[in-house]
């Protein structure tokens, strides 16, 4: 299954929903220019809904930091939400969980960005 991507806004948040495999080659590719058109647009807090993502390798995870670090780089902030438990038990081994606000609610997380902190973690 290849990756689908879409956009959509909420509170002056772009909501990225990932559905499929985050890997090596076109899926990182694209979520990496999904990112770029985002912060050259205007859209400097960003929450990448990962509730449909069913892999994700290491390239992946890659593509996850290096956007956490140009989005926080242009003033930004970006936030995950939606993880399943393979993912979820993936950020815990790689420590990233300390780098990443991570939320299972879509409304706490995009109210997040407007309260300066994380409201709930998951």
């Amino acid at each position: 299954m290849s990756l689908e991507i879409s956009v959509r806004r909420l509170d002056n948040v772009a909501v990225v929903d990932l559905n499929g495999r985050v890997t090596l080659g076109e899926a990182s590719g694209r979520l990496r220019d999904t990112i770029k058109d985002l912060i050259t647009n205007n859209g400097k807090d960003i929450l990448l809904n990962l509730a449909g993502v069913s892999y994700m390798d290491s390239s992946g995870l890659g593509e996850l930091v290096g956007a956490f670090a140009t989005v926080s780089n242009r003033g930004g902030k970006l936030k995950l939400l939606g993880l399943q438990p393979r993912l979820h038990e993936l950020m815990h081994i790689t420590k990233l969980y300390t780098v990443f606000e991570i939320f299972t609610d879509e409304a706490q997380a995009v109210r997040s960005f407007h309260t300066g902190g994380a409201v709930a973690k998951g």
